[in-house]
């Protein structure tokens, strides 16, 4: 652990020797921690180089600045208990609904009247994962959370989309990187874009298990890991981190690797915060550009680990493998160290959705 003064602010990285962080990401904390008002730059061990503020990241001030939270407002991971009554992947893979065509269900309170794109998924790291519970790392929280060896989860990454990328341009526009010039208006539409986002996890779990015929039952985390929040008179900012002051948070690998459920336990020198996943050790050129030069399309389309990918843009394929990204079992190493979480429990994926498959195959299946 690295603790450094800044200006400003204090900056400290979660993360030991062995861990891949790069220089241009603890270089954008710094800059961060020069900001006015600023007080401390937590990175965590997931810490990587973002648009203007590194992600992976919280940070406390007496300024509220919405660019530190960034557009997807909300963004987090849900994992919802799924009842199969048979687990065949590959038959599984072809009856997942096609995520990116949004729904307009009737009934719900669906905050900001915002309609457009509920019940997507997006594109970028955000994904819909059918996963099996793996290792039982801590039996008395797993047993608490209903969780044993062999069970299947359903895994959910997506935010706010489209409502969270106006909120925040509504601001830039105008104001720049610069602070809200009206934090309780600023904080009021980033709580209408929070709640969107946990609705729209959910819808989409409702989805797939509809269409896969399952048996959906209520969250066991649903943390979002873009926010705001406001913390003894204070603005705390997580762009890419979860709350971990008590929280169960899951924390993503890859589509190719284990992800892993910890008990968060964080105090305020990392922001009462955790990872939120491996984090990328590659950008999105590299990985393509690298990809080609290794694998085929095929190859991506079946992990290392057996499990299937369901995603019909080529390049999103390359820019997301598993490669791209840092070592999970790392991540999660450097959480323990520094006594920020417990591990209760690994997932292995099954299948992964990132963007629907419409190409046809063998057979008029798709």
């Amino acid at each position: 652990m690295s603790a450094q003064q800044s200006t400003r602010a204090t900056v400290t990285v979660f993360a030991e020797p062995g861990s891949w962080i790069e220089t241009d990401a603890v270089d954008q904390c710094h800059q961060v921690a020069a900001l006015p008002g600023m007080i401390h730059v937590a990175g965590m061990p997931d810490l990587h180089p973002g648009k203007g503020a590194p992600i992976g990241a919280a940070m406390l001030s007496s300024v509220l600045y919405p660019f530190l939270v960034g557009s997807d407002i909300g963004c987090g991971i849900a994992v919802y208990p799924f009842k199969l009554k048979r687990v065949v992947p590959e038959r599984l893979a072809g009856r997942f609904p096609d995520l990116d065509e949004p729904v307009s269900p009737a009934g719900p309170d669906i905050p900001a009247g915002y309609t457009d794109q509920l019940g997507t998924v997006g594109r970028g790291n955000h994904f819909v994962e059918l996963a099996r519970v793996g290792e039982i790392l801590d039996s008395g929280h797993a047993g608490r959370l209903g969780l044993a060896a062999g069970d299947t989860v359903l895994i959910v990454h997506s935010g706010s989309r489209g409502l969270g990328e106006r909120i925040l341009r509504s601001h830039t526009e105008v104001h720049g990187a610069g602070p809200a010039a009206d934090p309780p208006a600023y904080l009021a539409a980033h709580d209408d874009a929070v709640r969107w986002g946990h609705l729209n996890r959910r819808i989409m779990a409702e989805r797939v298990a509809e269409a896969l015929g399952a048996e959906l039952g209520e969250p066991v985390t649903d943390v979002c890991h873009n926010s705001v929040e406001i913390r003894d008179g204070l603005y705390l900012h997580r762009k890419g981190a979860a709350p971990g002051d008590g929280a169960d948070v899951l924390i993503a690998g890859t589509r190719g690797t284990r992800s892993f459920l910890v008990a968060g336990h964080a105090g305020p020198s990392a922001g009462h915060s955790v990872a939120h996943g491996a984090g990328r050790k590659m950008s999105r050129t590299d990985a393509l550009r690298r990809g080609k030069a290794k694998h085929t399309v095929e190859e991506l389309r079946r992990t290392a680990i057996g499990s299937i990918v369901v995603c019909g843009d080529r390049q999103l394929l390359f820019e997301e493998a598993p490669g791209a990204y840092k070592r999970i079992e790392q991540v999660i190493g450097d959480l323990v160290t520094h006594r920020l979480a417990t591990p209760v429990v690994s997932t292995v994926p099954l299948v992964t959705y990132k963007t629907a498959d419409l190409a046809p195959r063998k057979g008029g299946r798709r």
